[in-house]
């Protein structure tokens, strides 16, 4: 059984894009796999250095995925924070990594063209961080989107140099785990591209029937069809990839029907699809408050996943220092 990685953004909700991508992609990936799933709190600060609120903020993540269907006596589910044996292999591993591949990797190229004014050493080193939580459990796959595939390439080359450097055979080269089919791409409400929480555009979990009504009440669309079987264009294309998702079939091949033959209006399309979602949202939206107002249900799964990971995570930190050479008298 393959022992496979994911880190956990802590800033940000859930959205329609996330659940329908990478989280039911990871309840099926539990089932096959000795799974670790945790929350990135020490990466959020190489962005956010100052957060309002670090510890909400984990909360609500840790939250959405238990509700969203992540099980913690299936999977490892730890928060990054609670185990300090990965700040001290980033410490380790940081001295075998150099400043100039750092810097050549493209996500840091691109924070320092979007963040100019907090260039900060950690956003130098996210890719070594990565790389700890990576090689931390001798990972053999990460499920990786394609902005972070460079970083696992990174991950790769620091567990190659250190056996090399160290004439061991110690750490896997960790692998992009493949889900064996392909990743469900949501769209967003403003017309083109995917659901995304840096544009703005998404539908989250723990949106209320007010704010979904709105937002997809607002979603863009274009002038409608103006002779039979026109070719769908893709605002409404991605309406109808939406609708997909959470309404009937017969529902949706209503509102095609209506638009092959001119008759649809596009303020009834949205009614309904704003209905399908919030008939959709609402039982995971309940759940998350539920289990987001029971702390102490929180704090035994962080407490069970921290002592879970730390079992492995020890012993790795113990046997990489003895092979570089640290030793007590």
């Amino acid at each position: 059984m393959d022992t496979v990685l994911s880190g956990i953004r802590s800033t940000g909700n859930l959205h329609l894009g996330n659940y329908f991508g990478a989280v039911k992609n990871f309840i099926k990936m539990q089932e096959e796999n000795n799974c670790y799933f945790f929350i990135a709190d020490y990466h959020s600060l190489t962005t956010y250095p100052t957060p309002e609120d670090l510890h909400n903020n984990v909360k609500s993540v840790l939250a959405e995925y238990l509700a969203t269907g992540l099980d913690p006596e299936k999977s490892t589910i730890y928060v990054q924070s609670d185990i300090p044996e990965i700040p001290e292999l980033y410490l380790l591993l940081n001295m075998n990594a150099y400043v100039g591949e750092l810097e050549r990797t493209t996500s840091f190229k691109d924070k320092v063209r979007t963040q100019p004014n907090n260039v900060n050493a950690g956003l130098l080193t996210y890719p070594v961080l990565m790389a700890a939580d990576i090689l931390i459990h001798k990972s053999h796959k990460v499920p990786v989107g394609k902005d972070q595939e460079q970083n696992l390439e990174m991950a790769r080359k620091f567990a190659k140099r250190f056996n090399h450097m160290y004439k061991v055979n110690y750490f896997p080269e960790p692998q992009p785990y493949n889900f064996g089919e392909a990743l469900v791409k949501v769209p967003g409400l403003d017309g083109t591209g995917k659901m995304g929480k840096t544009a703005g555009n998404g539908i989250y979990l723990v949106d209320d029937d007010k704010s979904i009504r709105k937002k997809v009440m607002r979603a863009v669309t274009d002038s409608g069809p103006t002779e039979a079987n026109s070719i769908i264009t893709e605002p409404i294309q991605n309406l109808f990839t939406l609708m997909g998702l959470v309404s009937t079939p017969d529902t949706v091949d209503f509102f095609k029907e209506k638009y092959a033959s001119c008759e649809i209006r596009y303020g009834d399309m949205k009614k309904q699809l704003a209905e399908d979602i919030i008939k959709f949202v609402m039982p995971i939206r309940e759940k998350i408050l539920s289990i987001k107002s029971n702390n102490d249900y929180l704090r035994k799964v962080a407490e069970q996943g921290a002592e879970q990971a730390r079992e492995n995570a020890s012993k790795t930190l113990r046997e990489v220092r003895e092979i570089i050479g640290f030793r007590k008298f």
